[in-house]
């Protein structure tokens, strides 16, 4: 049986369309995808993204524990920072991209994808027995909503105060801190991330599940005013496409490398204690990858799919992780791994779609960038 977010409940009122993600029951679209995707494009939209792990590392080697964990070195990271990361196995494959959030300065939040959490928790738990480290798995007890457009800040800015007193504008990209909510019910204490999704500006606002309703309808509320529409997991999944943002299970799995997908940057190979895969990573590090992460710009009116393969001629030269026809600019766009030597910017190639060849081009990732 799937596992329900706190506000199921709240979503089945709504009229919401359900499906199963990663184990849980989540709201797919509420009316429509192509509106919920342009209201996050022009305006803002209202997610539920409790399904998402939340594992709390703390402790005096809370940070250390982290950096022995993750490709990233948590440890450097300012408090109230967040950064994007992941944890690889032992050949490099990547188990899950997570963010972390440095909450104290002995205490970090790494939100995990819902389909990876028991993996995520064990290798902390794992690593963290060497240092003075606590791991809680505070998922259960946690609600996630996120307010993702370019009228995110105004709406959050109606019924969120930083606790310290700040201004909200100066809450930068991939920041966090902590704040107070006001509900109809009362004041109520959150933490606030300026972090998302999208491709736009946004704001994800963790707060306690046994408030999750509340939370959820003071956030929805403000956002109506600012002609913020509830949106579910179709329409995040073209956004995020369009934003090039990977999906765990599409662009990153355990069979691909950070290097193959462009996101060695985060893989800090040089702190002093390994981490998982480190020194498969070393080699990888290297060397050239067979096939790389790229954008691909279709024409005409059908899109790409997973699984689809990419052709060169009649060369299967890779295969799509992720495609749709893109809400925002009207034209098919796909990610996919191709043969390295098939990945320059400007390649021709194609997509064999239901047995049709569709030309496409490999473009620079993102496709769509917010002005």
């Amino acid at each position: 049986m799937s596992r329900r977010s706190p506000l199921h409940d709240v979503h089945t009122e709504l009229g919401a369309a359900f499906t199963d993600f990663a184990g849980w029951s989540m709201p797919v679209r509420y009316a429509s995808d192509l509106a919920e995707h342009r209201a996050v494009r022009a305006t803002a939209g209202v997610f539920d993204l409790s399904h998402m792990g939340e594992l709390r590392v703390s402790g005096p080697g809370a940070g250390a524990a982290l950096d022995a964990t993750l490709v990233g070195r948590p440890s450097g990271m300012a408090v109230r920072r967040a950064a994007y990361g992941m944890l690889t196995a032992e050949d490099g494959g990547v188990v899950d991209d997570l963010v972390t959030y440095r909450t104290g300065e002995e205490d970090f939040l790494v939100v995990a994808n819902a389909s990876n959490v028991d993996a995520v928790a064990a290798a902390l738990r794992e690593r963290a027995a060497g240092h003075d480290a606590r791991v809680t798995d505070e998922t259960a007890a946690t609600a996630l909503v996120a307010v993702q457009g370019p009228t995110s800040a105004l709406a959050v800015g109606e019924v969120v105060e930083l606790a310290d007193g700040g201004d909200l504008a100066d809450l930068r990209y991939y920041r966090c801190a902590p704040a107070r909510l006001r509900t109809a019910d009362g004041a109520l204490d959150v933490l606030l991330a300026r972090t998302g999704y999208t491709g736009e500006d946004g704001f994800e606002v963790f707060a306690p599940a046994e408030r999750a309703v509340e939370a959820w309808s003071a956030l929805l509320a403000a956002g109506r005013a600012h002609d913020a529409v509830p949106c579910g997991l179709a329409c995040r999944d073209t956004l995020r496409l369009e934003a090039g943002m990977p999906l765990y299970g599409h662009e990153l799995t355990r069979g691909v490398d950070p290097y193959a997908a462009r996101l060695g940057r985060v893989v800090k190979l040089d702190k002093p204690d390994g981490f998982p895969g480190r020194e498969a990573l070393e080699r990888l590090a290297g060397t050239t990858p067979q096939r790389l992460l790229v954008g691909l710009r279709g024409e005409g009116r059908r899109a790409p799919r997973q699984g689809y393969d990419v052709l060169a001629g009649d060369e299967v030269v890779g295969v799509v992780t992720s495609g749709a026809l893109s809400p925002t600019l009207g034209h098919p766009v796909a990610m996919a791994y191709v043969d390295t030597a098939r990945s320059d910017v400007g390649t021709a190639l194609a997509v064999d779609v239901r047995g049709r060849p569709e030309p496409v081009e490999v473009v620079e990732l993102p496709f769509y960038r917010r002005s």
